[in-house]
C-alpha cells in the first residue's frame, strides 16, 4: 500500500468547526473590576441580549463547559501535538474567573491576543481571527459574560511540553501568522455580504477548521478554506474552495443556509464536530445572518482541485475485491435507508450517490460514519433527526473498508479503495 490523500465526510459539512472554538486562555492572573454598563437599566439589558446572541455566534459554550459542569467554568483538555491544553474558567468570578477584567481587558484579550496582564495568549484561543470583531460587540460579549452565574472554581495550567510552554517563544508565531485589526467592509460588495465575512471570517473563526495548518500549528495562508484534517477530533473539515469536496460553486443558497441553521438539507446533513457547532451555535443564529453567511459562503473563489493528503490505499486488485464484497455488505445493511441506487430519502437519509463528500481523496469521515454511527443536531428546523446506526460491533475491519469502497466508487461516484488498515486506525479514535 501507498501513502496518499486522507480526507471525506459521509455527509456534507459547511462550516468549521468545534474543534477550536472559542476559548479565552488566561494569562494567570485577576486583576481590577469593571464592566460594561449601558445608559439605562433596559439599554443594559439590551446589550446583554445582544452579548447572548453575539456569544452563540462564535460557540462560547462549547469549549468553555464540560459536559455536565458548571456553563463557562471551562476546564475542557484539549489534547494537541504540543501538549495538553485546558480552557479557562470564564465566568464573572472574581477569584478565578474573569470578575476583574474590564471591557478594556476583554477588548485587548479578543483584539490582540494578550492576557489582561499582558502576557501573551496560546493560538487555541482563535484572537486571529476574534482581531476582526469590533469594540462594540466585544463590549456585548463582555457584558453578557458578566451577567452569568460566577463559579468559584480554577483554572487548569497547560500541560504543555518544552519548549512550548514558553510563552515568549509565542512572539515569533505572532509575527509569522498574526495580523490584528477589526473586519474591513469591501465597499464593492452588498451589506449582506460584508455581514457573512463578518461571521465567518470573525466570531464564526471557520477557518480554523477548515484551513490546513502547518508543523508550527500556523494556517497555511495559501490554503485559506481549502480543508484539514481536526486533530483533536480525528475528523475531516473538507475544503470550501473545491466542488470535489464541499465547494459550494454549485450549491443554491438556501441549500447552504439550510444545512447551516437546520443542519440538514436536500444537498446533505451535518455529523460529528460540525453538527455541535450547529447544535450550540447556527440554529439560533437569525435567518438575516444566516443567509448573510450563504451569500458570503457561496462566493469564496472556487479551485478545480482539492489540496492533496495523507491517505491509505490499497492495491487495484484487492481495492476490486473489496468492491465486490462491499455490494453485499451495502445490500444487507444500508439499501433500507440509502436506497439501492444511492439516491437515499432527503433530507432524512443524505444521498450517496453523486455526493461530493463521500467521493473526496479522504476516506476519513465515512469510515467514522460506519464505525460510529452518529445524528445531524437536532434543531427547530429538524426537531426529531433521523440518525445513524454504529456498525463497529457487527463489521470487520475488512467489511466496513469494503462497504466504503462500495459507495465511494458506485453510481458514478469516483472515490477510491480505502484501506482496512486505516479503518483499524480509526477504530479507537475519540467520539468527539
Amino acid at each position: 500500500m501507498k501513502r496518499k490523500s486522507l480526507f471525506a465526510l459521509s455527509a456534507v459539512v459547511v462550516v468549521a468547526a468545534a474543534a477550536l472554538v472559542p476559548v479565552l486562555w488566561s494569562g494567570g492572573d485577576n486583576l481590577h473590576n469593571g464592566s460594561a454598563m449601558a445608559a439605562t437599566p433596559a439599554d443594559q439589558a439590551a446589550l446583554i441580549k445582544k452579548g447572548e446572541y453575539l456569544a452563540r455566534a462564535g460557540d462560547c459554550i462549547a469549549c468553555h463547559t464540560v459536559r455536565g459542569g458548571k456553563q463557562f467554568a471551562g476546564g475542557l483538555p484539549m489534547a494537541t501535538p504540543f501538549g495538553t491544553m485546558f480552557t479557562p474558567n470564564i465566568t464573572p468570578d472574581d477569584q478565578y474567573g474573569i470578575g476583574k477584567w474590564t471591557q478594556d481587558d476583554f477588548y485587548r484579550a479578543m483584539h490582540t491576543g494578550r492576557s489582561k496582564d499582558g502576557s501573551l495568549l496560546y493560538p487555541g484561543f482563535p484572537f486571529t481571527s476574534y482581531t476582526k470583531v469590533t469594540r462594540a460587540d466585544s463590549d456585548a460579549i463582555y457584558a453578557y459574560l458578566r451577567s452569568v452565574t460566577p463559579v468559584n472554581v480554577a483554572s487548569r495550567p497547560h500541560e504543555l511540553k518544552f519548549p512550548f510552554n514558553q510563552r515568549n517563544m509565542l512572539i515569533g508565531w505572532r509575527t509569522l501568522f498574526f495580523r490584528e485589526g477589526e473586519y474591513k467592509a469591501d465597499p464593492t460588495k452588498s451589506v449582506e455580504w460584508n455581514r457573512g465575512a463578518y461571521l465567518i471570517e470573525g466570531l464564526g473563526h471557520c477557518g480554523m477548521c477548515h484551513t490546513s495548518i502547518n508543523a508550527m500549528g500556523g494556517p497555511v495562508s495559501s490554503a485559506a478554506f481549502a480543508g484539514g484534517l481536526i486533530p483533536l477530533q480525528n475528523w475531516y473539515a473538507p475544503s470550501l474552495t473545491s466542488n470535489k469536496e464541499a465547494g459550494l460553486g454549485d450549491w443554491e443558497t438556501k441549500d447552504i443556509a439550510d444545512l447551516l441553521k437546520n443542519g440538514v438539507s436536500n444537498r446533505g446533513a451535518v455529523f460529528g464536530p460540525m453538527a455541535e457547532v450547529v447544535h450550540n451555535s447556527l440554529q439560533y443564529m437569525s435567518d438575516a445572518d444566516i443567509n448573510a453567511m450563504a451569500t458570503y459562503l457561496k462566493t469564496i473563489p472556487q479551485k478545480s482541485e482539492a489540496p492533496e493528503s495523507l491517505q491509505l490505499e490499497t492495491s487495484e486488485k484487492f481495492g476490486g475485491e473489496l468492491l465486490k464484497q462491499g455490494q453485499k455488505i451495502y445490500a444487507d445493511n444500508c439499501a433500507k435507508c440509502h436506497a439501492e441506487n444511492g439516491l437515499g430519502m432527503p433530507p432524512a437519509f443524505p444521498p450517496l450517490a453523486n455526493n461530493q463528500s463521500i467521493q473526496m481523496p479522504s476516506a476519513v469521515n465515512p469510515i467514522r460514519m460506519v464505525l460510529n454511527g452518529g445524528y445531524p443536531p437536532s434543531t427547530d428546523g429538524n426537531p426529531h433527526p433521523y440518525g445513524m446506526p454504529p456498525f463497529a460491533q457487527a463489521l470487520s475491519n475488512t467489511e466496513v473498508a469494503a462497504v466504503v469502497t462500495y459507495i465511494r466508487m458506485s453510481w458514478g461516484n469516483h472515490g477510491t479503495a480505502v484501506s482496512p488498515q486505516q479503518v483499524s486506525d480509526l477504530r479507537s479514535a475519540p467520539l468527539d
